[in-house]
């Protein structure tokens, strides 16, 4: 009887160990596989805290499977638990899709055209489905555009319709390109455009305006807006927005403006990333600028201490800065390739250029991050891996038969890479 106790007190302290252990392996794997749910992923950034993504691949080695998408588009896909979402246009009828496929296998599970308009004119570079999806793991948010007005529609994760909306016009010579982004219980739109520009704020789950602010200067911009913490006021999210010849913070949760910096030039496409409270901005068009701005600002910043740095568009030209392509932040270092292809290592604190070098002919997509590699996809097909280091060290190129202009997404040690034929899924 004695021994028979110790046996059973032996067998469930054994079974709290091992419930234990199991409970810290699935938080940690949970830590590091994330779902990549929006525009550059969890942070906005296009930083990961996958481990083990792949290195090296090509068509033949590497590639779990690629399926080939209906229509074109540029949207970058997003990746909810065990499903990819993204957008795609039919150019010969105009019906814009969301499409919905099964991360393991890269069967297409179903497909929804929320729109059928006349095509809009756009710029060679751009598509008619170039915003990227967001999803809360509950609906699935997409926009387009239906000449002259944005659409914005809520989906199911079974592709049932919930709600859309018609936010105002997009006047855009160039076309249309405003991802929303996820904020708590809303989705945030950018609205800037050759008219009266805006931002505004949805309720998730009903379609409702929270909030609507006017934008200035009536200037057309492609920009995603980014977040981070206020550290004025921890309990303030900063909702930031290059674009339309300005730079502004705002409170996420009002659309109250808390600060703007002029200029320093017209247009804008890529977002801002952030390290150590200095937001990195890259520009633009007609003028390539690099600017390091600190994220405790106030009021009107133009011109005072509040810019930490600034590298002008005559120590730039289209080499140094980029137009389309955002940028990458480590902890005290950002990386911005250029549309040409050239790659600078900046200093965060200092805004001092530690090198430049050359990687493809002309890049359109963003990079992504994870364990101290960067992806950098080329307009040709080909993923620059480089070392994110203060030394310049590609460690490997890796080639698809595809041209790529979406940025990558990372989940669960895996690539998924839009080209513009295929998504492909890179990885065990």
């Amino acid at each position: 009887m004695f021994n028979k106790r110790y046996w059973i007190v032996g067998r469930f302290v054994t079974w709290l160990v091992i419930s234990s252990w199991c409970a810290n392996l699935r938080s940690e794997d949970w830590l590091r596989s994330q779902d990549w749910p929006q525009w550059r992923g969890p942070k906005l950034d296009g930083t990961s805290s996958e481990i083990d993504l792949p290195l090296s691949w090509s068509e033949s080695k590497g590639v779990a499977w690629k399926t080939e998408i209906p229509g074109k588009g540029h949207s970058s896909p997003i990746v909810l638990n065990n499903r990819i979402f993204l957008t795609s246009c039919i150019e010969e009828t105009g019906e814009r899709l969301v499409l919905c496929l099964h991360k393991e296998t890269g069967k297409i599970l179903w497909t929804q055209s929320p729109l059928k308009a006349k095509l809009e004119p756009i710029h060679r570079l751009n598509s008619y489905a170039s915003a990227t999806p967001a999803s809360d793991g509950k609906l699935v948010f997409t926009t387009f555009l239906d000449h002259p007005h944005m659409r914005v529609f809520c989906h199911d994760l079974e592709g049932k319709l919930v709600w859309e909306a018609k936010p105002g016009t997009l006047l855009s010579k160039h076309g249309f390109c405003s991802s929303p982004i996820l904020f708590r219980d809303t989705i945030i739109l950018n609205g800037d455009q050759d008219g009266e520009g805006y931002l505004i704020a949805y309720e998730k789950e009903s379609g409702k305006v929270r909030w609507r602010i006017e934008r200035p200067n009536k200037t057309r911009s492609y920009c995603t807006p980014f977040l981070v913490t206020d550290p004025r006021d921890s309990s303030i999210t900063q909702l930031v927005l290059s674009g339309s010849k300005c730079v502004a913070g705002y409170d996420a949760a009002t659309g109250k403006q808390l600060w703007i910096h002029q200029g320093p030039t017209e247009q804008y496409v890529a977002s801002l990333v952030h390290s150590n409270g200095i937001l990195f901005l890259s520009t633009g068009f007609p003028e390539y600028h690099l600017m390091g701005l600190r994220t405790d600002s106030r009021g009107d910043i133009t011109g005072t201490d509040r810019v930490a740095w600034h590298i002008p568009h005559s120590e730039n030209g289209p080499k140094g800065a980029s137009y389309v392509p955002s940028p990458i932040a480590t902890k005290d270092l950002f990386f911005v390739v250029s549309d040409p292809g050239w790659l600078g290592c900046i200093e965060a604190g200092t805004g001092k250029r530690l090198w430049m070098n050359r990687l493809g002919k002309h890049h359109s997509a963003s990079p992504i991050l994870a364990e101290k590699r960067i992806y950098f996809p080329d307009d040709e097909g080909t993923t620059w891996v480089v070392e994110a280091g203060r030394e310049f060290k590609v460690l490997a190129r890796n080639k698809l038969p595809d041209e790529i202009y979406a940025s990558p997404a990372a989940s669960n040690k895996q690539l998924y890479i839009r080209g513009r034929k295929y998504l492909w899924s890179v990885g065990p």
